[in-house]
């Protein structure tokens, strides 16, 4: 597939040119597959395929998807996490706390969390229950972050200390396998935030080198109120390190100066006391 062919696709479903500039050779090999798989020998016959079968296009929209991921990465974000960030939201909600990982890829964001969540337990004492749900559009990379088992460059960023205290390894095939501890209490659901209702009040919500990169901008702007809207009072948004908000929201303030971290403005309404749940 040349580039010209890509475009068509990209401009057709309202995907960003610019999010897949760099990552596009990869997604054109699987869109190529996809097109042999079909029997389509042209982008006119793929597009007519994708459009006259749901089925079909939710396959091209787990073509399309990216993962590039990696435990703690960017380093800063987990450090600011650690050290403030999940210690104030503790503190603030006794009971529980609702984290959201939105387009979780395989899991390394969400163990992560796991891994900060725990190492601020330990310092602490006492913390709340934590619910997390961890959400891809792609059903390949939610099996493979269940299954928990990562290359060695997946972890380059983690400690030593902490290689040894939450992974695994298997010498052999060198890989790493997560602990048992930190895979307790993740719910994993396919969900697309694009096209499907989210509700909750969610303490947390990643946003994370997804959407907010790899779509176009009317698309990124509802999307990305859903998630605000299902944002509890006080609570945080992050976004990846190089991503802008679509539009400006007055209900979310910079935390410290930082880009890419948001926390709600505090209302006066109690938040609901019934469990999150993503409506499908």
């Amino acid at each position: 597939m040349d580039d010209e062919g890509f475009r068509q696709l990209i401009n057709h479903f309202d995907y960003s040119w610019k999010g897949y500039r760099r990552v596009r050779t990869g997604v054109k090999r699987r869109i190529s597959r996809h097109m042999q798989q079909l029997g389509c020998r042209s982008i006119e016959e793929y597009l007519k395929s994708l459009e006259s079968d749901r089925g079909l296009r939710k396959q091209f929209d787990g073509v399309m998807s990216v993962s590039v991921s990696r435990f703690l990465r960017d380093r800063a974000l987990w450090k600011l996490l650690e050290d403030h960030i999940v210690p104030e939201i503790a503190r603030a909600n006794e009971e529980k706390v609702r984290f959201l990982s939105i387009g979780c890829a395989c899991g390394e964001e969400v163990y992560s969390f796991k891994i900060v969540w725990d190492m601020v337990h330990a310092r602490l004492g006492c913390m709340p229950e934590l619910k997390i749900l961890a959400t891809d559009i792609n059903p390949d990379y939610l099996r493979r972050a269940q299954e928990g088992v990562y290359s060695k460059g997946s972890l380059k960023e983690v400690p030593k200390e902490l290689r040894n205290m939450y992974f695994t390894y298997f010498r052999g095939d060198d890989l790493y396998r997560i602990a048992p501890s930190i895979k307790k209490g993740v719910s994993w659901k396919v969900y697309d935030l694009l096209t499907e209702p989210l509700q909750g009040d969610f303490h947390m919500i990643f946003l994370r080198n997804g959407i907010l990169t790899y779509y176009a901008e009317e698309l990124k702007r509802s999307a990305f109120r859903r998630a605000v809207d299902s944002l509890a009072s006080g609570g945080y948004l992050i976004i990846g390190s190089h991503e802008e908000l679509p539009v400006d929201h007055k209900d979310l303030l910079r935390f410290r100066d930082q880009r890419y971290i948001f926390k709600k403005v505090v209302t006066s309404t109690p938040p609901r006391n019934e469990d999150t749940k993503v409506m499908v």
